[in-house]
């Protein structure tokens, strides 16, 4: 057993008995891993509102040995969560979005596996979902796509799967899912499943693979290119996670 402490965002809670619950987080230093909170449950329990879903908070746990449930030990929050316009019912699609960001980061990391890189985006993502003005769709697009890099899973946006030929910024492309690429016209086969996607949109993808959340949440989409785009990303994910998302049903663009 060892004391750790770390950075960490909370995805995700669970009642463990009257008064304690089990709470994951992702955290910079050590990735995702549960922690038992006792007395978490408490009106005035001993972590107060650090524990809360989705807020920032530095954390002390008692690491156990594998199988065994970790215990935190001491919670202080540094960052709350505050939904973009709270109060008003455009702001539900800032809620859910960050519920998402909190479901993607349960369901594609690994216990103990430090990203953070993945950590850093996160929280960037919902500061984002925060701020006034931002363009939800774009926000929660490039969460996906750079998620979908850090960890190895984005789709190859260059060339043709089959052929190899480079992305022509004139034409029309299907995501090739199984396969995690693209398939250009003169290879695309009723065989291969896909979403079609066009070459603008591809190129949407490539650029916010290389710019910040704070600089995309400011970039306008066109609707076909946030279709696109979003078509293109969730089916990634889904095939990397092994169903659809729970959490999309309730996010609108």
């Amino acid at each position: 057993m060892s004391l750790e402490k770390a950075d960490a965002l909370v995805i995700r809670q669970a009642d463990f008995s009257e008064s304690s619950r089990v709470v994951t987080f992702f955290s910079r230093e050590f990735g995702k891993f549960a922690a038992l909170a006792k007395g978490a449950k408490r009106l005035k329990g001993p972590f107060d509102a650090a524990l809360d879903l989705l807020s920032t908070c530095r954390v002390v746990f008692l690491r156990k040995s594998s199988g065994t449930l970790n215990l935190l030990t001491e919670a202080r929050l540094t960052q709350r969560f505050t939904p973009q316009n709270s109060g008003t019912p455009g702001s539900l699609n800032s809620v859910y979005g960050g519920y998402y960001v909190a479901e993607l980061l349960n369901g594609l990391t690994e216990d103990f596996d430090p990203a953070p890189e993945v950590f850093d985006l996160s929280v960037a993502t919902l500061n984002s979902l925060s701020a006034v003005d931002s363009q939800f769709p774009s926000i929660i697009i490039h969460f996906q796509i750079s998620l979908l890099q850090l960890i190895g899973l984005l789709p190859n946006l260059f060339e043709c799967s089959v052929c190899g030929e480079s992305v022509d910024q004139n034409g029309g492309y299907a995501h090739w899912v199984s396969q995690g690429g693209l398939l250009c016209q003169a290879c695309r086969r009723e065989e291969y499943s896909g979403a079609s996607i066009s070459a603008g949109s591809i190129e949407v993808l490539r650029r916010m693979t290389q710019g910040s959340s704070e600089l995309i949440s400011r970039v306008k989409l066109s609707r076909q290119q946030a279709e696109e785009c979003q078509k293109l990303a969730v089916s990634a994910i889904t095939q990397a996670m092994g169903r659809r998302p729970s959490t999309l049903r309730y996010i609108q663009f």
